[in-house]
């Protein structure tokens, strides 16, 4: 990866910033593209070249791809405003972005996905994602597909609810999930752009039901546990009544989560992160 030049998409997020670290650890030269350049100012030590511009306008995207052999989009809203839609950002920004990396002819572009799309097609930010995806496998470019199944920063809720005094699940809290630290995402991500991977489905190295991760942030805070049971058919009904009676600005992320939290999301591992490690972090956020 010495002295290869990388677009970083999504450097804001919660990824992003350990993309550029990762990118700059690995040798390469980072570009980062954001909307407001105050919210990466503490990682100036690892951008080369701060571009300022936004997805869901390609007139602002002019030359973003010049020069540059790699781009790696995280690209995506987890909380809908600016009245954008999954369709504005999670495709149509993207798909500026792809214009763009096939203009300049770079050598390869990486997009996050999510993982287990397949089984939840119906979910508004999953058609966004995957109409993306359908863009990128049919464009002339070297690509792959990151699905990773969970970022640490997601997992965090389970915290949040325990400070309150109580978790809640869905079913009988069976569910596995492995979550990942966004420093060992990163690493996959990098790596993944000299592999010949057309699709990486990754997780981090520990394995927990739902109930163990919710008895484990009890555990961090020093409280007893209370857990209560969420019956999947009530969850469905929610679901639907959610779709029914509020904007998809206020259902998508409800959506999202109500869904995937009702299935198995454990993938290959991956990683040296503990959930543990990153509770004990966060226990006053």
């Amino acid at each position: 990866m010495q002295g290869k030049r990388i677009l970083i998409a999504g450097a804001t997020g919660y990824l992003g910033q350990f993309l550029i670290k990762e990118s700059k650890k690995q040798g390469c030269w980072v570009r980062a593209l954001t909307r407001n350049p105050n919210k990466l100012s503490h990682l100036n030590e690892y951008i080369d070249d701060l571009f300022i511009g936004e997805v869901t306008k390609p007139e602002s995207l002019a030359g973003i791809c010049r020069d540059i052999d790699y781009v790696i989009s995280s690209i995506g809203i987890t909380r809908q405003q600016d009245g954008l839609t999954y369709m504005d950002v999670d495709y149509q920004g993207n798909k500026n972005l792809l214009d763009c990396a096939v203009e300049s002819g770079v050598s390869k572009f990486e997009y996050i996905s999510v993982i287990n799309a397949h089984l939840i097609p119906e979910l508004k930010i999953i058609q966004a994602k995957e109409k993306f995806v359908s863009e990128l496998e049919q464009s002339k470019l070297d690509h792959v597909i990151m699905r990773p199944n969970g970022f640490f920063s997601d997992i965090l809720e389970f915290l949040h609810m325990a400070r309150k005094g109580r978790i809640y699940l869905f079913g009988d809290g069976h569910y596995r999930v492995n979550p990942i630290h966004g420093q060992d995402l990163a690493e996959v991500c990098v790596a993944a752009l000299q592999k010949s991977d057309k699709e990486i489905i990754v997780g981090g190295p520990e394995i927990f039901t739902h109930k163990q991760i919710a008895e484990l942030a009890f555990e961090v805070l020093n409280k007893e546990p209370k857990i209560s049971y969420v019956p999947l058919w009530l969850n469905k009904i929610i679901v639907k009544l959610a779709r029914m009676f509020m904007s998809s600005k206020a259902y998508g992320p409800i959506e999202f989560m109500l869904t995937a939290f009702t299935m198995d999301g454990d993938a290959p591992v991956y990683g040296r992160e503990k959930l543990r490690d990153f509770f004990k972090a966060n226990i006053g956020i």
